[in-house]
């Protein structure tokens, strides 16, 4: 437990380090991802960025605990 509460850390703090960098990548506005604004109401649900953030951390656990 604890190995992992240390790596999320270091990973947060790396993610907010680099955040300058990260935020020019189109995650959110992947095609796919759906946005639907009307009249007072918007609705934003990015499943495909889901996806490959899914896949993305499924690699790299599996990768890790090689």
């Amino acid at each position: 437990m604890q190995r992992i509460l240390i790596v999320l850390g270091l990973a947060l703090f790396a993610a907010g380090f680099l955040w300058p960098w990260l935020r020019r990548l189109p995650l959110g506005r992947l095609p796919g991802d759906i946005h639907i604004v009307r009249a007072g109401f918007s609705f934003h649900f990015p499943i495909v960025t889901c996806i490959v953030i899914s896949i993305v951390v499924s690699i790299l656990l599996w990768i890790f605990r090689r």
